[in-house]
């Protein structure tokens, strides 16, 4: 089975798959929506089109960005070689795990949720960092240049994350005040904390197979 898949894969077919995928709907909600990013349409009018927040093809493309990753990932994996153990558990955790942080928000607004998550987000980063520093004294002369890069962008996306938080408190709400809102925002903050969490679980085994290694 293992062999067909890699041959149907070749060279990176699903990848690329989920890359059109992904675009595809970036590109074609970019276009239909023109007329709302440009003022010409109100938000209320343009509930009136097929782009309702309530409709269908609104879902499709809420949905179509973290689908297409996740095809991608998996076809990734695939025509690197990988068990297909590591395929079905990378595809199926990111599955069920996107279903839980949908449940969850499904549940409504529980703000101690939040703090949890932020916290835990906090922890992961600085022990990113602190994980680092030590790959980082390994290395020398030019080699230190991707792993410089790789800290200038765990900062970036510390700081969007921590904007993101703003945006997604009471101007979110607010914006939704009078409708059901597209998704809750703790399903969002369940992503960035599993997204940290397994940054910070592949600093963690590097570290320990360096240290298998010098003893």
């Amino acid at each position: 089975m293992r062999i067909g898949i890699e041959k149907i894969n070749r060279p990176g077919l699903v990848f690329w798959i989920g890359v059109i995928w992904t675009f595809f709907w970036g590109i074609f909600l970019s276009i239909h929506q023109a007329e709302f990013y440009l003022r010409v349409l109100t938000f209320h009018e343009l509930n009136q089109t097929v782009w309702t927040t309530t409709g269908p093809l609104i879902s499709v493309w809420g949905l179509a960005p973290p689908l297409g990753a996740l095809v991608a990932g998996i076809g990734l994996l695939i025509h690197a070689g990988a068990k297909g153990s590591t395929v079905w558990k990378f595809g199926i955790g990111i599955s069920l795990a996107a279903i839980v942080s949908f449940v969850i928000g499904a549940l409504g607004h529980f703000p101690p949720l939040y703090a949890i998550g932020g916290t835990l987000i906090l922890f992961f980063f600085f022990g990113i960092l602190w994980l680092w520093i030590e790959e980082r004294k390994a290395l020398k002369g030019q080699s230190t240049a991707p792993a410089d890069l790789k800290l200038t962008g765990y900062v970036f996306m510390l700081i969007a994350v921590w904007y993101t938080c703003g945006i997604a408190g009471p101007s979110w709400y607010e914006a939704f005040a009078n409708q059901p809102p597209v998704m809750e925002p703790i399903s969002v903050m369940i992503f960035f904390v599993l997204g940290w969490l397994f940054l910070f679980l592949s600093h963690y085994r590097a570290r320990q197979r360096q240290t298998l290694a010098a003893s």
